[in-house]
């Protein structure tokens, strides 16, 4: 195989851009510059890590506009935040594969990427364990109480109530995949009963002990009569674009809570905040939202049962580590011509 030129498009700190390019000689690894990544994401903010390399000096927006052209131009791979321009197609003719750095490729359903032949890789597995924690924690501090005593705390009031346990409750995880397997295993840890949700219905091939019972999509809104909790933890495609509506939410226990780390755009916001106000449901925790930042104009802020965190639950203070890691690996592969971890299916979007 001949030279592959890599570029990243997103802040790394100069150690793991060498980690890369130690993975093969034949990888010229280029890196863009702070406002040439500025002018890769339309300008969009983006969240920065603590491992990301600080702003280089000011450039111009001329040169930074030629230096990203030049870039693109050369790339093979991409290893890359899921936001970026609408015409990286016509600016990248010689691109093959693009690692994201995200869990999933939703932002990427309706352009011609998918269309393309192009390989698209995820950061799947990086994540499992802060997003299982992550829920757990939901579960317990919904469980507790928590949103009635912090604003009992705030107001200085010694406002009692009676906690519930999660011992013995149902928790219905609805995406099988490794999230909602470490969701799984956490519930049964505390002896819950779990029910799962999953495209095939068919049993897991390995840890069928995780879960007591699976089930198909036709039979979500049993499990979701079913269930004190409602864990979402699949992917956006166009079958489960707001699939929970307001039928999903009528069929839940009013004392039931959602906890959401899917795409926002799973769940219809108007149905949850509708359910949330005339008391379909118990409450959420909600770690995503259908337009983030969410608005400050957003009825879910004032709701007393809802806890609102803001895209955190996968963030671990060495995320670039860990995708770094799974991208060398992938790399080694690519050279190698081997499968590469993580390959997106175009046809079902993740």
């Amino acid at each position: 195989m001949a030279d592959v030129d890599v570029l990243i498009t997103f802040g790394l700190d100069h150690e793991l851009v060498e980690r890369i390019r130690d993975v093969d000689s034949r990888l010229r690894v280029s890196a863009l510059s702070s406002a040439q990544r500025a002018l890769f994401r339309g300008g969009r903010p983006v969240w920065r890590r603590s491992s990301e390399m600080a702003p280089a000096a000011e450039e111009s927006e001329e040169n930074a506009r030629r230096g990203l052209d030049e870039a693109l131009a050369e790339a093979e791979v991409l290893f890359t935040l899921s936001t970026m321009p609408a015409d990286l197609l016509s600016r990248a003719p010689h691109l093959k594969w693009i690692q994201l750095t995200s869990a999933g490729a939703d932002r990427l359903v309706n352009q011609e990427i998918f269309q393309s032949g192009i390989a698209v890789t995820t950061a799947g597995g990086i994540y499992v364990t802060p997003i299982g924690e992550y829920v757990l924690g939901m579960m317990i501090m919904l469980a507790k109480g928590w949103p009635y005593l912090f604003r009992a705390q705030e107001k200085r009031e010694w406002a009692r109530l009676t906690p519930q346990e999660l011992q013995g409750k149902t928790v219905g995880v609805v995406g099988l995949g490794s999230v909602g397997q470490e969701v799984a295993r956490l519930a049964k840890l505390l002896d819950m009963r779990v029910l799962g949700v999953r495209r095939s219905g068919a049993p897991l091939e390995s840890g069928e002990y995780l879960v007591d019972e699976i089930f198909g999509p036709l039979d979500l809104l049993h499990v979701l009569s079913e269930s004190d909790f409602v864990v979402l933890a699949l992917p956006l495609t166009e079958e489960t674009h707001h699939l929970m509506g307001e039928l999903a939410f009528q069929a839940m226990k009013p004392s039931a809570y959602l906890i959401n780390v899917s795409p926002g755009a799973v769940v219809d916001e108007t149905a949850l905040v509708r359910a949330l106000k005339v008391g379909l449901i118990g409450g959420a925790g909600l770690d995503v939202f259908e337009s983030e930042p969410l608005p400050s104009t957003s009825e879910l802020w004032r709701l007393r049962n809802v806890i609102i965190s803001p895209h955190i639950a996968a963030e671990i203070p060495h995320y670039n580590e860990r995708a770094v890691a799974l991208f060398c690996d992938n790399l080694r592969r690519y050279l190698a011509d081997e499968p590469l971890l993580n390959l997106v299916d175009p046809k079902r979007g993740y």
